[in-house]
This record gives C-alpha cells, sequence and structure tokens, in this order.
C-alpha cells in the first residue's frame, strides 16, 4: 500500500507537472485525486497512463488523504491550508502564503531537510520562490565550504513563472510582431516578445520588488539569516527556464577551481562548464531536467574571496513541482508519514 495524495490546482501549469513529477519519479501513491477550483470540476488531467477528473475543492472531502501538495495560489492557500492540515494531512504549499511563518519550515531538501520536522506545528510545509530554489542549492556548498558573507544575483526569468496567461501572451506577442501586428500588453506591464523587464511582482517602498524581496528573505531563512543579499529580478521571452547570475563574497578563500570540484559532488547540482562557445547551460537546455545547472565558475577580482557563475533550472520543475515532490519523498524518507492501511 501507498500513500493517498490530493493535488490542489491540478489544472494550472506546476499542479500538471506535479502530477507529471509524482509519475516519472515512481512515488508511491495508492489513491490520486486532481482537486481544483468549481469551474474546472470536471477537466481532465493526466496522470501516468490514467486520465483523472478533477474535482471541486469545496467538495473535497481532505479526510481520506495523507499528502496534499497545493499550487493554487496564495489566496487560496491562506484560506483552505489551515483548514486541511487541521483534518490530518500534510500540506505542502507552492505559493508564498505561509513562506515567511516561522512555525512553517521552508525546505530545499538538498539544503535544509532536517528542518522538515517542524511542520508538525501547523501541518504545512512551504516551497520556496522558484528563483530561491535553485538559488540556495547551489549556495549550500559554498556556503560549507568557506561561509557566504554577501550575494549579488540578477535573475533572467521565463514567463512560466507566472502563469499559462503569461506564456500565451509572449506567443501571441511572438506572432504578432511577424505580422506587424504591435502587442498590447496584459499580463505584464510592457511588450515581453523581443524585450526584458526589470520588474516582477509589486514594488514596495524600498524600491524593490516583491519578487527581489522574496528571494533576500527566503534565502536567509532557508540557509542562514547572516548572509547579506541583493536581486534584481527580470522577466525575459523564455518560455521555461529560470537564469541567475550570481556574484558571492566569502570569508575564507575559495578557489574557481574548488568551487568547481565541490559543485560538482553536491546533490542537485549539474555542473557544465567549459571555458569555450557553447560550454554552458542556457534554459533551452535545462527544460525538462531536474538539476540545477551551474556554468561560467569564476573567480571576481574586484572583491576579497569572490566568485561568480551562471546557475539554471527549469523553474517549473526544481522552481516548484519537483522541490514540492521531494519534500513528500523526505516527509516519508524520515519516518514522518505512515502508509495508508
Amino acid at each position: 500500500m501507498g500513500y493517498r495524495i490530493a493535488v490542489v490546482g491540478a489544472t494550472g501549469n506546476v499542479g500538471r507537472e506535479m502530477l507529471n513529477i509524482l509519475d516519472e519519479r515512481e512515488f508511491p501513491v495508492d489513491e490520486l485525486y486532481a482537486v481544483a477550483s468549481r469551474r474546472s470540476q470536471g477537466s481532465e488531467v493526466s496522470f501516468g497512463d490514467k486520465t483523472i477528473k478533477c474535482q471541486a475543492l469545496e467538495n473535497f472531502d481532505f479526510t481520506k488523504v495523507d499528502i496534499v501538495l497545493m499550487s493554487a495560489g496564495g489566496d487560496v492557500s491562506k484560506e483552505w491550508s489551515p483548514k486541511i492540515a487541521a483534518l490530518g494531512p500534510v500540506v505542502i504549499d507552492n505559493s508564498s502564503a505561509f513562506r515567511y511563518d516561522p512555525d512553517v519550515p521552508l525546505i530545499v531538501p538538498e539544503v535544509n531537510a532536517d528542518a522538515i520536522a517542524g511542520y508538525t506545528k501547523k501541518g504545512i510545509i512551504a516551497n520556496p520562490n522558484c528563483s530561491t530554489a535553485q538559488l540556495v542549492v547551489a549556495l549550500k556548498p559554498l556556503h560549507d565550504a568557506a561561509t557566504i558573507k554577501r550575494v549579488v544575483v540578477a535573475t533572467y526569468q521565463s514567463v512560466s513563472g507566472a502563469g499559462k496567461d503569461a506564456m500565451d501572451e509572449l506567443w501571441n506577442q511572438t506572432k504578432g510582431i511577424f505580422v506587424n501586428d504591435e502587442p498590447t500588453p496584459a499580463k505584464f506591464p510592457k511588450r515581453i516578445a523581443f524585450n526584458v523587464i526589470p520588474h516582477i511582482d509589486v514594488f514596495m517602498d524600498d524600491g524593490y520588488t516583491k519578487e527581489e524581496w522574496k528571494v533576500m528573505v527566503e534565502t536567509k531563512k532557508i540557509l542562514d539569516p547572516k548572509i547579506k543579499l541583493t536581486c534584481t529580478a527580470v522577466r525575459v521571452p523564455v518560455f521555461v527556464g529560470h537564469s541567475e547570475a550570481v556574484n558571492i563574497e566569502f570569508e575564507r578563500p575559495i578557489s574557481a577551481d574548488e568551487a568547481r570540484d565541490i559543485l560538482r559532488e553536491a546533490p542537485g547540482c549539474l555542473v557544465i562548464d567549459k571555458r569555450e562557445p557553447g560550454g554552458y547551460i542556457t534554459p533551452y537546455e535545462a527544460t525538462g531536467d531536474d538539476a540545477t545547472f551551474i556554468s561560467r565558475i569564476r573567480e571576481d577580482f574586484t572583491v576579497e574571496n569572490g566568485l561568480s557563475m551562471w546557475v539554471v533550472s527549469d523553474n517549473l520543475r526544481k522552481g516548484a513541482a519537483l522541490n514540492a515532490v521531494q519534500i513528500a519523498e523526505s516527509l516519508i524518507n524520515r519516518g514522518f508519514l505512515k502508509k495508508a492501511a
């Protein structure tokens, strides 16, 4: 016997990817339920070679499941995750609703799996922001080796991070430009086709956007509150895959060669770093892969003990769905969940 799983938000980009990854990784599923909003009730989604009809969130009986993978947005999660957790299942939430709650662990299994034990306080585990997830996977082994003091990161984030409507907007704008149909922005504040937009989420009083704030605060919670970090988040005309230019200052000396060797052995990391044309990873190659790819590792001679590198990952997988499934696997591997009778 396996586990009873409900995927809430099963018709969305991340929800569908959760179903794919549960199947790919042969997660021990006994019963699988697809749950969505009332307007999506009856919609069909795929799980392996099966087709499952979605059930309405409002009417679903959560007492019959062990784990809920929640990917229905922050507002839905704020309302429903505590209710669901009170009925018994462990909720693994992909939204930002509970990431900053001190009683809710924020988990990237390769980095801080031990913190999963804290889920018992509220029955909820938070998944980090997609850009944070890949960043901390790359930073963790280097922090252990030489202690990170400061990080400067610029993100190059694909439109899939903003949902299906955003992907449709990039597609439609790109087609329109070729027939001299000047696009009208809807999902984004400016044209996204053949452009980049240094603005993700809302602006805050200090001039940072909420997306940039998320990366800064979540990295501290997951990795080390003493790390200083600044971020510029940019939306780029790429369908899937987030990239990051990362500059790191360490307390102790660490060479590019040492960092490369450390990262090659680190869980979740895959180093592709040849100093030649094409000897690096782009989001196109990372799409559909589970790894956090690291390229362009080099020493930064403008600061003492500095390195720069390029980090790329599939944001729908490691940045969301894969990380959530890995959290569920960690719960099982650490003995927190018993199989259904």
